[in-house]
């Protein structure tokens, strides 16, 4: 077993029977989740601990893309980020050859064609205030570019058992539900086609949360004064 597998293995058999008693998941649709082969799990977001509770009931290892900078900080905190980063199955996105998009896109092309699951957030940041925002097509991109399927997911409650800022949580139920894989093809270069196929994506989401749906990207509606470049490199 590699260093890299071992803190996530350790942490998910530790924390399994703690969480599941504590927070009772509700848990829908976990079949829909194919047992092999390249996937890409496509999750609404509401708090950090979805990173944590998703992944605890899929049978197979969740893998989330992080900035590379949360692997390589000095000192004992960079280690602490580091293998905490490790231990929730993310690996590093390496951002100095362009923008993050391309550098996230590149780095999931390679875990997807060794065969594994990928856990994405296609609204790009927590949501602000509950409601399902619009996604970004990069997901689409991902999708007709590996041939993996997607499994939209619908999270709930997790905002309210970790609200944003808040380390310890509330004890609450958690839910989450899985829908069907969803497979796309066609042109990855047609613009208009990804915003069509991503949009399908969040459209099913918000079928499985119940969320009202927002046309418009998260990260303006934290800052309303980010311009269309701020948006298009979050």
């Amino acid at each position: 077993m590699s260093m890299n597998n071992l803190p996530y293995g350790t942490l998910r058999a530790f924390l399994t029977p703690f969480l599941m008693i504590l927070f009772r998941p509700k848990v829908k649709g976990l079949r829909n989740v194919p047992a092999s082969g390249p996937l890409i799990i496509a999750s609404n977001h509401l708090s950090f601990s979805d990173s944590i509770f998703m992944p605890l009931v899929v049978p197979r290892k969740v893998t989330f893309l992080a900035k590379s900078e949360y692997f390589t900080s000095p000192g004992p905190k960079g280690l602490l980020k580091k293998l905490t980063f490790i231990a929730l199955g993310q690996v590093p996105v390496d951002r100095s050859g362009g923008r993050r998009s391309e550098a996230a896109l590149i780095t999931g092309l390679q875990v997807l064609s060794e065969g594994k699951c990928i856990g994405i957030y296609p609204e790009g940041t927590r949501s602000p205030d509950g409601r399902l925002y619009k996604g970004r097509t990069g997901i689409a991109r991902l999708a007709i570019e590996s041939g993996a399927p997607i499994v939209p997911v619908a999270m709930f409650n997790t905002e309210k058992i970790q609200p944003t800022g808040q380390v310890v949580p509330n004890i609450k139920r958690v839910g989450m539900t899985f829908g069907e894989p969803m497979y796309f093809d066609g042109d990855s270069t047609d613009l208009a086609y990804l915003r069509e196929v991503t949009d399908k994506i969040m459209n099913r989401i918000q079928e499985l949360s119940g969320q009202e749906y927002v046309d418009e990207y998260a990260v303006k509606a934290k800052k309303p004064g980010s311009t269309k470049s701020e948006e298009e490199n979050e």
